[in-house]
Order: structure tokens, then sequence, then C-alpha cells
């Protein structure tokens, strides 16, 4: 066993624990902070850990025309690649447990296996209303892909530009903060890129007003609706180590900063100030493009969620992406 693999198992089970603690944490936070948007009291925020609790004590329940291995994998398979993800972004200032050259295409790719599994264990359940919500899941993952690659490629080609070595890589990008890196036009394409990053988010975790594959009011529930038991805490786990993912590869792209180096202090005291901001700033970033985005819309129809992605925010990325390129050019001239 090489003297990396023992850091890499226990730094992986620490993050584990990391997403599955603060995802919980963001679910109660968005639930009471949506309450109280609408004049209502709201949950306590320990919530969610309430709801696994009592999850994980019922059992699974198998319906009789599902295909029994299929259907209870799905959720497992959601959990451990959402966690697999986290394992690729820095978190609170600390350099990513694994690091390759391309691990921002890596990530990309690897946030649409959770949506994968869900869309298997729907079509696994055999129930219609799960394979009509596991039909629509593939449709909004087809229609994000494109506008969440554009601001991906847009900041890796401004790393590229600047003679940064390994733009497709996270490090790089914390250790370069691509704000740091553009003039007038630049920052106001990376206002854009990020908006549209804080769009996809919502469609990434199937939140309202990207809803369609559960759609409680038409399809009672829809990709999940024959899931319960342990099964359903493993896919709300899943939604909220995925909050935090999505939340932190918000941070990792527009935020790379670390508050402890801001104010000189090192050691165990500046990395808890480390992650007690970088809790801070996803939790923000949670709050503005989930909470925010579902009290004040209602959910769109399917056609709506393609119009959205591949119409108006692919327009708004490849103008972010070409106000950057234009700020280059002029940077140059």
């Amino acid at each position: 066993m090489t003297p990396d693999i023992p850091f890499i198992i226990i730094g992986a089970v620490l993050v584990a624990l990391f997403g599955i603690v603060i995802g919980l944490f963001l679910m109660g936070f968005d639930r009471i902070v949506a309450a109280r948007m609408q004049a209502r009291i709201g949950p306590p925020i320990t919530q969610p850990f309430t709801d696994i609790r009592k999850l994980f004590a019922k059992e699974n329940v198998v319906p009789e025309n599902a295909i029994p291995w299929m259907f209870n994998l799905a959720p497992v398979l959601a959990l451990a690649s959402a966690i697999v993800i986290l394992l690729y972004l820095p978190i609170g200032g600390f350099t990513p447990i694994l690091s390759e050259g391309g691990d921002l295409i890596l990530v990309m790719y690897l946030l649409t296996v959770p949506a994968l599994a869900l869309v298997a264990g729907g079509f696994a359940s055999g129930s219609p209303y799960a394979t009509v919500g596991a039909q629509r899941e593939m449709v909004t993952m087809i229609a994000y892909e494109f506008p969440l690659a554009i601001v991906i490629i847009a900041i890796a080609w401004k790393l590229a530009a600047a003679g940064i070595a390994l733009p497709f890589t996270l490090a790089s990008i914390q250790a370069n903060p691509i704000w740091g890196l553009v003039g007038p036009l630049g920052t106001i394409g990376l206002l854009i890129l990020l908006v549209v990053l804080l769009i996809v988010t919502p469609a990434e975790l199937s939140r309202i007003p990207f809803d369609t594959p559960e759609a409680e009011t038409e399809l009672a529930g829809g990709i999940l609706v024959e899931y319960s038991g342990k099964n359903l805490a493993l896919f709300s786990l899943t939604q909220g180590v995925k909050t935090v993912a999505m939340a932190s590869l918000v941070v990792a792209l527009f935020f790379p900063y670390s508050l402890a180096a801001f104010i000189g202090l090192a050691g165990i005291s500046g990395a808890v100030i480390d992650i007690l901001f970088f809790i801070a700033l996803i939790t923000l970033v949670a709050f503005v493009s989930v909470s925010v985005v579902r009290v004040s819309m209602a959910r769109f129809r399917i056609n709506q969620v393609v119009s959205v992605y591949w119409v108006y925010l692919a327009i708004a990325g490849l103008t972010g992406l070409l106000l950057v390129m234009a700020d280059q050019i002029i940077g140059v001239i």
C-alpha cells in the first residue's frame, strides 16, 4: 500500500461525512428560509436529519413489476457517484483529494451519473409515472449540459490564454482566481457566466422550476414514486450531497478565495476559518440559486425547460464567452 492510499481513504471518508452533513443542513436551511419567505414558520433546520433517520428505520418496498437488482442498486450508485464528485472539488481552501489534469471535465460528466442512476431506478420500478419522470429527467439533463459546458470552456479558455498550465484543473483555478485575469469587458462576461451556472444549479438538483421529473401534482412524485425506506433515504442523501457539489463547483470556479490568508491566520485556526467561510459561501449560493428561485417561480413545462437552456441560457453563455474572448484580444492589443 503506497503512502498516498491511507491519505486518500481517510480524506474520502471525511469528505463524504462533510458532504452528507452539510447537504442535509442545506436542505433544512432551504426549507426554513423558503417557509419564512412565504410567511410560514416552517420545520426546524434539523428536519432533514429526522426524516433520513425515520426512512432508514423503514423497510424497502420493491414493486411487483420492478427489476429488483437495478431498483435497489440505483440509489447506492447515485449516492456513491455524488460523493466521488466532492473528491475532485477544493473544499475550504484544501486541495482536492483527487486531482488530475482534466478533472474539471471529469466533474462535468460525473454530475450526470447521479441523474443517470435516478433514471435507471425510475425505469426499473415498473411504474408508468416513474417512466415518464425518467424520460423527463433525461431530457432535462441533455438540456442543461450545454450551458454548463459553455461556462467551463469559457473559464478554461481564459486560463489557457493567460498562460496558466493545466487550465481544466480545479487546483489551477483555485490558485489563479478568474476575476484577476480579466478587464472590464471580461468581468461583464464572467458575471453572465455566473448567472448561467446559478440557473443550471436547480436543474441539476431537480428543484423548482425545473422539477418536472418529480412533478408531484402531475406525476404523483414521478421518478421516485415507488421508492420508500432506505432506498428513498439514499436518494435524499444524494440530493443533499449533490447540492454541496454544485454549490462547491460555483465557489471553486468563481470564488476560490481564502479568508484565513486575507486576515493573516494559519494553522488549525486558519483551516477552521476557511471551512466556515466555505460553508457560508455554499450556503449563500444555495440560497440564491435554489431557495429564492423556487419560492418566486412556478414549475416549468418540460418543453419550457429545453427552451430555457438550449435557447436563452445557451445564447447568454455564448455571449459571456465572446465577451471574455474580446477582453483577451483587447488586452493583447
